[in-house]
């Protein structure tokens, strides 16, 4: 049994069918990437995954069973979170009140404690920031901040939306290093990203997304190798 599964996924945004009849898969513990350009459907397809869409035509499977047309909420509490393109943080809000509103679903108080401080020592700038107002924070601890605010949910399934999107080189490795590390402690993660080489780079598995359509299907490396990725999404 597969871990997420979409069949056929038609999705509509904005009077517009963005995602025309989708298969994807993903295991458990898995790192899957979704790479295409801007425009293809890969944002639609994590919306209506995390529940903030809803499918018009087709399936999504999670653990075996249907959750096409869940609310977000019911999703989050099934362990389903979404980091979002742009981030979403409470400007407003310190960093540390951003990461307990990650906890809503959560009445777990000592365990919510243990997890903030492991957020911490994952995101050292977070610690030093905590009561800092978020929306005074760079771009790259504000993508720090929107990726502890999921996890502050404890989900079993992550979907993280362009996260290198108008982050320095530097900052794009940090993150990179840390969503590996995630995945190594056991969090599935499903990643759209338009910075197709590190995002294969770090996957088990890839999808190229073109024009609502999944278009091709491998393994991460034989996407990195295969010529037409590489021309059309590797700059060679």
């Amino acid at each position: 049994m597969n871990f997420l599964e979409t069949r056929g996924l038609e999705v509509a945004y904005g009077g517009i069918r963005a995602v025309k009849g989708v298969d994807l898969t993903v295991q458990s513990g898995e790192l899957v990437c979704l790479i295409g350009a801007n425009g293809a459907g890969k944002t639609t397809t994590l919306k209506s995954l995390c529940g903030m869409l809803a499918p018009e035509q087709g399936e999504i499977l999670y653990e075996g069973k249907s959750i096409a047309g869940k609310p977000s909420h019911e999703l989050l509490r099934l362990g389903i979170s979404l980091v979002p393109e742009g981030r979403g943080i409470f400007g407003r809000l310190t960093v540390e009140e951003n990461l307990k509103i990650g906890a809503y679903v959560r009445h777990d108080r000592s365990g919510i404690a243990s997890d903030m401080d492991r957020l911490y020592e994952l995101f050292p700038r977070l610690a030093e920031r905590r009561t800092q107002q978020a929306g005074t924070l760079s771009g790259g601890e504000q993508q720090m901040l929107a990726i502890g605010r999921a996890l502050m949910s404890r989900p079993r399934l992550l979907l993280l939306d362009e996260p290198s999107m108008g982050l320095a080189p530097m900052l794009v490795q940090k993150i990179f290093e840390t969503i590996r590390r995630i995945v190594e402690e056991g969090v599935t993660l499903l990643l759209v990203e338009q910075n197709a080489r590190l995002a294969l780079e770090i996957s088990r598995r890839g999808y190229v997304m073109e024009s609502g359509k999944i278009i091709l299907a491998d393994s991460a490396q034989a996407l990195l190798g295969n010529p037409k990725v590489q021309q059309a999404y590797l700059g060679g």
